[in-house]
């Protein structure tokens, strides 16, 4: 009950790549970045065994960027013509590959640091995939020439990947999709389909993590812009609590999504965000049980799993490593409570 887990990446080591900054690049090449993104890897399962997390993940160390760490794998895509565009409807620029032919995988993509987080934790693993549409609107595409036909093409590559993580032993694949709270419309007509074709026959369970985004300026000063209620999900959870996805993966903490929208999600599992990526103060675990605590008047304990609310990767490593800590003594003092322990 309240097992505790991340959306997905965590900090990258600096002498791995350089810190605090999103698609950061190496600092080394060849075999020894092979090496030290295993070490990291093994680094990141440590770091969130010894705070205390239940369902852990990689950290995506293997990769410079949640989408084009997969996209890098995948022949149709060139990566020598990289446009600048707009992504989540105009929010930033991001420079982008290119999409210039045919799709399909080059080989499995993340086989090789799924099975090395495999092999050294005991624990459920997680194992985090872009979602289809976050791709479609991450790249650039002159072949496909329509966004349903180009996310259909995808969702079949990451089905292919989803099933060979699971046949490795992941426990659990998610889909990330920050794309979902920005096109609502497009969610209903072919997003959710999208992603019922990527987790098609996985015997695994399912999640889809939807959030606001990175704790960068531009998905800050978006947030600040929202008013005095965050109401994206309204739009979209109840198509979600009619799919075949799990487990929806939301942002609650330090944020203004009202939490009663949390009983839209009737019937599936609840990765709750109780912790703040857009800040490097460290949440005290009696903030974090307030979060679950008001979470759990909109769903079931055995269907809430604190977690945090994005990727940690362009965060601080200290302040990371504390701000896992507080989830999983959070966490603690809720179950302790609804036991009917003293704290």
């Amino acid at each position: 009950m309240l097992e505790t887990t991340v959306a997905g990446s965590l900090p990258k080591p600096a002498w791995l790549a350089k810190p605090r900054m999103l698609w950061a690049p190496w600092q080394l090449a060849g075999e020894e970045l092979a090496e030290a993104k295993r070490d990291a890897t093994l680094l990141a399962l440590k770091q969130q065994e010894d705070a205390g997390i239940d369902i852990v993940t990689d950290g995506e160390q293997s990769r410079q960027h949640f989408v084009h760490g997969f996209l890098e794998q995948i022949e149709g895509v060139d990566f020598g013509r990289r446009v600048t565009m707009g992504i989540r409807n105009n929010r930033y620029e991001a420079l982008v590959p290119t999409v210039t032919g045919q799709l399909q995988r080059k080989g499995s993509v993340h086989a090789v640091e799924a099975g090395i987080a495999r092999a050294h934790t005991k624990r459920q693993l997680k194992f985090t995939l872009p979602g289809p549409m976050t791709i479609v609107d991450t790249i650039a595409d002159t072949y496909y020439g329509d966004n349903v036909r180009l996310a259909m093409a995808f969702a079949g590559l990451l089905n292919d990947e989803a099933r060979e993580l699971a046949a490795i032993g992941v426990d659990v694949i998610q889909f990330d999709e920050p794309a979902f709270n920005v096109y609502a419309e497009a969610v209903m007509e072919w997003g959710i389909a999208a992603l019922h074709r990527a987790i098609e026959g996985l015997a695994c369970k399912t999640a889809v993590h939807i959030c606001y985004g990175y704790g960068i300026k531009a998905n800050i000063d978006w947030k600040a812009s929202l008013g005095a209620e965050w109401r994206q999900y309204e739009a979209i959870f109840p198509a979600l609590a009619a799919s075949r996805i799990d487990q929806v993966s939301v942002e609650c903490a330090a944020a203004k999504v009202p939490i009663e929208l949390l009983g839209l999600l009737a019937g599936k599992d609840v990765l709750l965000g109780a912790i703040d990526v857009a800040s490097e103060r460290v949440e005290k675990p009696d903030e974090v049980a307030a979060t679950i605590e008001r979470a759990l008047s909109f769903v079931p304990a055995e269907r809430l799993f604190p977690c945090t609310n994005c990727g940690m990767a362009p965060m601080g490593r200290e302040a990371a490593v504390g701000k896992l800590a507080g989830l999983a003594a959070g966490a603690a003092l809720v179950r302790g409570r609804l036991a009917g322990r003293p704290d």
